[in-house]
This record gives C-alpha cells, sequence and structure tokens, in this order.
C-alpha cells in the first residue's frame, strides 16, 4: 500500500491518495483544494481512483470533492452525521471564508466499523470519531490510522464550530486511537505525521 501526502488549500489541509500497488485502485481522503494538482499527481502515477473519502464536512477537506469525483467518477463517502454538511455553507464554513461551496450529496454514507477496500492491499476501517463534528470519522489500516481533525501531532482538533464537543472528542482520541499500538503511524488532518506511543507520551492535550 502507498500513501502520498499533498498540503492542499489556503488552510494547508492534507490530502491522501492511498492506493494498491498491484492493482492502481486508489481513494483520496480529504481533496480539500487544488483539485487540478490532486488529479495531476493522479494521472501521474496512473491511478484508477475509486472513492473519495471526507473524514468530515468543512470546507478545507471538502473543496476539490466535487472536481475530483467529475473527473475520475470516484465515488464520495462521508458519515451519515456530517452528510448535511456537504449542503450547507454555514455549516462546511464556507460561506465565511468567501466563496460558499456548491452543494454536494455523497454516494455513500459511512458507519462505526464499516470497510473501505481498494485493490488488494487497502482495507480502511470506519473509526467514528466525534467531536471535531459529530460525523468525524478516522480511518485505521495496519499499522496507520488517518484522523482527519481529531488528532495531531501534538494537539488535537478544534470544538468550537457548530457541531463540536471537547468531551467527545477526548473520548473518540482515548477511546478509539490511543488505544492502538505504540508504533501505530498517526495521518493527520493537518501538519506532520506523528505515532500513537508519541501522542499517548507528550500530547499536552491528553494529559
Amino acid at each position: 500500500m502507498n500513501v502520498r501526502c499533498l498540503e492542499v488549500g489556503s488552510m494547508l489541509a492534507n490530502c491522501y491518495l492511498v492506493w494498491c500497488d498491484e492493482t492502481k485502485e486508489a481513494l483520496v481522503i480529504d481533496p480539500g483544494g487544488e483539485g487540478g494538482r490532486i488529479l495531476a499527481e493522479i494521472a501521474r502515477e496512473q491511478l484508477q481512483v475509486k472513492y473519495i473519502v471526507n473524514t468530515h464536512g468543512h470546507v478545507d477537506h471538502i473543496t476539490a470533492d466535487a472536481e475530483v469525483r467529475s473527473a475520475t467518477g470516484a465515488k464520495l463517502m462521508i458519515h451519515e452525521e456530517d452528510a448535511p454538511l456537504l449542503g450547507k455553507p454555514d455549516l462546511n464554513l464556507s460561506a465565511y471564508v468567501g466563496s460558499a461551496l456548491q452543494a454536494l450529496r455523497p454516494d455513500l454514507l459511512l458507519h462505526e466499523g464499516d470497510e473501505i477496500a481498494c485493490g488488494k492491499q487497502v482495507h480502511l476501517k470506519v473509526l467514528h470519531t466525534p467531536g471535531h463534528t459529530r460525523g468525524g470519522i478516522s480511518l485505521q489500516t495496519e499499522g496507520a490510522i488517518f484522523t482527519g481533525d481529531t488528532l495531531f501531532a501534538s494537539s488535537i482538533g478544534r470544538t468550537d464550530f457548530p457541531g463540536g464537543s471537547y468531551h467527545d472528542l477526548i473520548e473518540s482520541i482515548k477511546n478509539k486511537i490511543l488505544v492502538l499500538d505504540d508504533a501505530c503511524l498517526i495521518y493527520p488532518g493537518h501538519g506532520p505525521s506523528s505515532t500513537v506511543g508519541y501522542e499517548r507520551e507528550h500530547n499536552p492535550f491528553l494529559g
């Protein structure tokens, strides 16, 4: 399995391309902007994108959803509790950054425990990790987890947006992420990667 991170958009969100070496089937996690750049990388690697997965419904993680879906034919996936954000600029926050996004409808709704597969090598398990938003998710695979805006290197997601809950966020992190192996890689929605062991020991918000 290959993972490539692209920092995209004015808010420098991490967009991840994840693909199977053997079949070139791929998924895109959080195409938050610069759709042309994302598509160029897809073309360069000759990937067949099956899915676009949003870890949550905020503008900096969904801006290029429509462009990437239109160009690749991929199915758009988001947790059922964040699906309404795709159609509401006040909730996805695009209304406050000067360019309200056109409403989108997801192709598939995700739930706790769902599995997303691409080719022979990519198998992601959906973990419902609310707190940053009600429908925030993390995506677990062998040896790694994509945490969206739930957990960052030495930080945690904001909880002051609509649908946010500090209590829920901390519970999500402690019960869904920190229970994983110390060596498990964390691929967050912003900033550098980390490991579960490092965050358990050193993250100042998790003492």
